[in-house]
């Protein structure tokens, strides 16, 4: 058995799922601000692209709705979000991809720099159990509106990967991790089977230089 990673934004779904989400609660009426709150949702997002978004500062802007909030009422929109926004954004060829390691037998992982409270339940969805993705602050089932422990973003994607494996590093010589972003790449080049899928421009370049395989998942 080897371990298949997957990233989710952009790699197994068209589009943030973090994005989406924030327009999602923006739809529900959950935001106050609607306006200033898309406009930098989309500024932070443009600062993810070239590898310059301060992580914290956007897990504190798209938690803020979500204070004070019960993990019921949360965990009942996030799965109408699913059915509305998610499902019709899953690219087939993702799904077949899942399909086929989880034949083989693989441990399957989904990986990404999202929230928990979306990611698990999206992985779930695509019928992946386990997950890394950003910790979200609940104290008595109520949302705090703050992030928990290491971020799985850039370099905190190892170190959560590492910590899920007891740290047996050799555990990547036989990994597969597919993703589509740069901001990636620490820890695409430490598996044996690194796959870029629908790459950002310095992610497809770095793939090229390096021969790893490029798909173009729809």
């Amino acid at each position: 058995m080897s371990l298949a990673l997957f990233d989710l934004d952009e790699t197994l779904i068209s589009g943030d799922c973090s994005s989406l989400w924030s327009a999602f609660m923006v739809k529900q009426g959950w935001v106050a601000n609607e306006q200033a709150f898309l406009q930098r949702d989309a500024y932070l997002m443009q600062q993810y692209a070239v590898g310059q978004m301060d992580m914290q500062e956007y897990m504190n802007c798209t938690l803020e709705p979500l204070q004070g909030r019960t993990q019921q009422d949360v965990a009942q929109m996030v799965q109408l979000y699913i059915h509305e926004v998610i499902a019709p954004r899953v690219y087939n060829d993702a799904r077949e991809c899942l399909a086929r390691h989880r034949e083989k037998g693989d441990r399957t992982v989904v990986i990404s720099a999202s929230g928990e409270h979306l990611v698990a339940p999206i992985a779930r969805f695509l019928g992946v159990d386990e997950t890394l993705a950003i910790g979200v602050g609940i104290e008595n089932g109520i949302f705090t509106g703050t992030t928990q422990g290491v971020m799985t973003y850039r370099e905190g994607k190892v170190t959560r990967l590492m910590a899920l494996i007891n740290q047996d590093a050799s555990q990547l010589q036989h990994a597969s991790f597919y993703s589509d972003s740069h901001n990636d790449l620490p820890l695409l080049t430490k598996v044996g089977h690194p796959n870029v899928v629908n790459p950002d421009a310095i992610l497809h370049q770095h793939a090229r230089q390096a021969g790893w395989p490029v798909f173009a998942w729809r």
